[in-house]
Parts: structure tokens; sequence; C-alpha cells
């Protein structure tokens, strides 16, 4: 018999994007809401992120005339996760993706830059970026409706079990309170009761070494992360406890545009992600050459990087860094990314071999100037040349960013089990899940896809009775 300190109609875990998005549709359908996390700040890795989101069918696009579609943003996912994706997931992603975004800034005011980008593994530019730059953005317009709504976000809140009746429904949570990282003694607890569910939103687990090297050993302590402390693994093996499916655990995401030179994700991975790898390129210090095509998908890039067996060199020049000036004033300040007047000095400073450096860089301006594909299928019709001085370089290393595997969900947002039914009463969104990134996650993907599946778990989780 478990005795509850409290009751709620919704118990949402993790307050970022996905656990948001779920709290204000769960409080619009009726319910009463608490959400629970478990730092001292609210928002999760959305609000470290650079507030990237990426939108098939956007105004930007119509503007510019550039065709898209839930199908092309389909195939590219799909393509991408090596179609280890779950298609129907996909599906459901593709299509309100947009309508996810359009939500976010006419519904709560999220204002955001007048210009799309395309990152890595996308057909065109689709990328939506907030104001700031930042997901902080994101998060405080939530936060600010979940408040005039009355939900309460409380912090220091600790999962450690979800409750289950004897049938098997999910009723509640148990927590810790008081938590804190820095001090993992014994703290308070509590019973939640949920009276209609409760719902998953604690991130991934890219900061949780040891529970990552079970999936993959080769990422241990010399591989370090973009995410906040909190993204451990605490909510989704609660999750598992309770016999959810796990889904693509072992796929675990690196950053190709992780800086060797700050710690986390910070203004040097920025620039990269923007401006270098959209505009510049990437080689080998040690030969001078280009190793992969600096539009491939994350995963392509970093294992190119991890084969190297060191940090690489990306390269640019003052026409691409106009993308981020930004980024650029910082790391150049802060001595992420270095400036020089010509490519021998760059090269010189990198110990590149200077010939087969300038050799490189002649002959990718040539093909694209003959509008041809590369060694590496890169359509350099499209690309942007490296030839207007002064010239900006930076070292690269991969980061785990991302952890496409978690729970198994379905298109309603409840979590399943191993025979694929259903656990009654309990829901998850955002990075917690798996199945629907497959192998390898598109940059810009995953505040949309925290959008759509939070706003559809918290509709289903307010209209459960008990």
């Amino acid at each position: 018999m478990i005795t509850w300190d409290e009751q709620t109609d919704v118990v949402v875990i993790g307050s970022g994007v996905a656990g948001c998005s779920a709290a204000i549709e769960a409080r619009s359908a009726g319910a009463s809401v608490i959400v629970l996390e478990k730092m001292k700040i609210t928002g999760g890795n959305t609000r470290i992120s650079d507030g990237g989101l990426a939108a098939p069918g956007n105004r930007l696009q119509k503007e510019q005339g550039i065709e898209d579609s839930p199908e092309l943003f389909y195939q590219d996912i799909l393509k991408a996760g090596l179609n280890l994706n779950h298609p129907a997931l996909v599906k459901t992603f593709a299509e309100q993706g947009a309508g996810a975004v359009e939500w976010l800034q006419m519904k709560l005011g999220v204002q955001f830059m007048d210009r799309l980008d395309r990152f890595g593994g996308h057909s065109v530019a689709r990328c939506l970026t907030t104001s700031s730059h930042s997901g902080k953005d994101i998060v405080k317009a939530q936060t600010s409706r979940l408040k005039q709504m009355e939900v309460e976000i409380r912090t220091q809140c600790l999962l450690t079990n979800l409750l289950t009746d004897d049938s098997g429904k999910v009723c509640g949570v148990r927590i810790k309170t008081g938590y804190n990282h820095n001090d993992l003694g014994f703290k308070g607890q509590k019973n939640i009761r949920a009276r209609r569910a409760v719902i998953l939103a604690t991130g991934g687990f890219g900061n949780d070494v040891a529970f990552r090297m079970l999936q993959n050993p080769n990422l241990d302590t010399t591989v370090t992360s973009t995410n906040h402390r909190g993204a451990t693994a605490e909510g989704l093996s609660s999750a598992l406890k309770i016999g959810a499916v796990p889904v693509h655990l072992s796929w675990i995401q690196t950053g190709p545009w992780g800086c060797v030179d700050e710690v986390g994700y910070g203004s040097g991975s920025r620039f990269a992600s923007y401006a270098l790898y959209p505009n510049g390129i990437l080689v080998d210090p040690s030969t001078g050459r280009r190793i992969v095509s600096e539009w491939a998908g994350r995963q392509q890039r970093s294992m190119a990087i991890f084969k190297a067996g060191h940090p690489c060199v990306g390269i640019m020049d003052a026409q691409g860094v106009e993308h981020d000036p930004q980024s650029l004033k910082k790391c150049l300040k802060t001595g992420k990314v270095y400036e020089f007047s010509n490519l021998i000095d760059l090269a010189k400073a990198y110990k590149i071999p200077s010939d087969t450096l300038t050799s490189t860089v002649k002959e990718y301006n040539k093909m694209i100037r003959k509008g041809q594909t590369d060694q590496f299928a890169k359509p350099l019709e499209t690309a942007q040349r490296i030839s207007s001085p002064p010239f900006f370089a930076m070292h690269l290393w991969p980061k785990v960013h991302y952890t496409p595997g978690g729970v198994g969900i379905n298109t309603d947002a409840q979590v399943i089990d191993v025979g694929n039914q259903p656990i009654p009463n309990l829901y998850a969104a955002g990075e917690v899940c798996g199945g629907i990134h497959g192998a390898d996650r598109l940059g810009s993907c995953a505040l949309t896809e925290c959008l759509v599946f939070g706003r559809i778990a918290g509709r289903n989780a307010a209209a459960e009775r008990g």
C-alpha cells in the first residue's frame, strides 16, 4: 500500500522544452499539473542549446522560394538514421514539425532570426533560430506561460521510481527532494500520486559516463560531452525497471563540431556548426587533405575525425565567417579560433604541410567553379569557395552530444513494453525516447521533436481518467 504525500492529475518529470510543452498542453486541457526538475534551474539541455529548430515549409522558406515538404524532411531523417528509425514516429514528427514551431512563435511569443540555415544531412535550408541564438528564449517563454497557468515547477526533485498499482498501471512517482548533484547524500523523500498520468521528459544520458559505457565502451572519460550536468540516466532507468522497452541505446551521437579548447557546448561549437561546416572545409593536419563531406551527417563526420586519430582543423575564409559574426568575435577573443592573412601562415600554425593544404584548397575551389560533386559526394555546385582572406581555423574533436536511444513510444507518446503494448498511464517525450532518429539525429531536429511529442504527450495524458 503506497502512502501518498500529495496528488495531482498529471506529473511531468523534466522542465526542458519537451516537459514544458507537455505541461502547457495538459493544463490547457483542464488537468492539474506539477512539473518536477532535478537540477537547481529549469530548462535542461534546451537552456544551453543554440535555439535551432527544423521546420519544413516555414515562412522564410516560402519567402526565399525554397521548396520543402514533410515528405522530404521524412526522407532526410530516415537517411541520416540509416533507416533504423521507426517510420510511424518519423512521419508524425515530420508532419507536425512546422506546426509545432509555429505554435511556439504564435502562441508563446518566441521570436526568430530572419535567416535560414542548412545543416549536414538536410536536403535544403530549413532551420529557424531563436533571436538570441539560444534555447533560453524557449525556456523563458514556456516557464512564463506555465506561471500564468499556475503550474508549479519544483526544482531539485530527483525521480527515483515510477510507482505502479497492482494492475501494472503507473499511478505516481517517488522523488528525492533537495537534490544536489554535488552532494549525493540522503535527501527527503516524497510519493506524489498522478491521478491521470505521468510524463517522462528527463532528456538523454550524454553525461552519464557509466551508463553510456555500458552501451558503447569506447565513449569513456576521454570523450567529453556538450550536455548539461544533469543529462544522466535516472529517468530512463526508472522506466526500464517497470518494463519499458529499450530502443537503440547503443547509438550514441557525437558532435563533429566539438571544440577542443572549451568545455561543453559553447561559442566554439556554435561557430563550427553554424559557420564553419556550412561554409568551410575540414582537413587532417597530418596530411593537409579533406577527410569527409562537410555536409554529411553528424556521425559520418565524427567517425572521419576519430579515424584520423587526432583533432582535425576546420578552415574558412572571410566570406564564410559572416554567417555567425557574434560567435566568431567570442572565439577570436578566447583563442578558440585564430585568424591568418594567408594559408601558408595558417598551415605553419597548425603544423599542416603547406604545399598540400594550398593544393587542397585550390582543387576544392576549382571543383566549385565547375559545379562538380567531390569524392565525398558533396554537391559543390552550391558550396562556397575558400578564397577571400583573412582565413580562420580551429581544432575540432567530437564530443558526446545526443543519445538517440531511449524508451520505446508509439505515435500517441505512450511508453511501450517489450510486447509493443502501452504501459498504462505512462507517456514520454524528447531525448528520453528512442526510435525517432535511428542511428543518427540531424541537426536542429531535437527541439522540434521535443515540441511535437511533448504536446502529444500532454494532450493525451490529460485525457486519461486513471
